[in-house]
């Protein structure tokens, strides 16, 4: 993976973690059923250098029953991050695929969830193109610019919504007519 495309994602990734709740990062669930979306954004800040990080919170989400769509799309990531740190290229195709399948179904489940869409997107952007993981950005980065339009963020918090923007216009991946709206949409955030 070029240096600059690496560079753009994990910048992506930790500015939409950055303004997180400072609790016990420990703590995925607030109780037995219900996962804390801030300590999970942060933990996956921290899988893009764990693969110890990486492994723990994929087992933990993994053991949730009746998961959501967005935790699905945590869990796609997680995938993604998995085959970043193995060495065995067999491995890193496998979770690849894997992490495939779990974005189709978490973004079946809520298509207009700009979040999912937003992991889905970074991890295609960041994937090399050989490979032929990027057959969904122009989709994913459609469905984000209409939700943004609309002002629909689903379970996204301002601070996610503009490392969307800034993220999706780094990209280079926009039209210009999407780069104008986006930069309007940025400023008035």
């Amino acid at each position: 993976m070029p240096i600059k495309f690496r560079y753009l994602f994990i910048t992506a990734l930790l500015l939409l973690f950055l303004p997180l709740n400072r609790g016990n990062a420990a703590s995925v669930t607030d109780d037995a059923t219900e996962p804390n979306l801030h300590v999970i954004r942060k933990l996956l800040v921290t899988a893009i250098t764990s693969s110890k990080t990486t492994d723990s919170l994929y087992n933990h989400l993994g053991g949730i029953k009746n998961r959501t769509s967005l935790i699905n799309g945590y869990i796609g990531t997680l995938q993604a991050l998995k085959a970043k740190h193995t060495w065995n290229p067999y491995y890193k195709i496998k979770y690849l695929n894997d992490a495939e399948k779990t974005f189709k179904n978490a973004v079946t489940g809520d298509p207009s969830n700009i979040e999912i869409r937003f992991m889905r997107f970074s991890i295609e952007h960041n994937v090399p193109g050989f490979l032929g993981y990027t057959k969904n950005l122009v989709a994913d980065r459609t469905e984000i610019i209409k939700q943004i339009e609309r002002k629909h963020y689903a379970s996204a918090d301002a601070a996610l919504v503009k490392t969307i923007i800034i993220f999706l216009i780094d990209s280079k991946r926009c039209t210009p007519a999407e780069h104008s709206i986006l930069t309007q949409h940025l400023a008035s955030l």
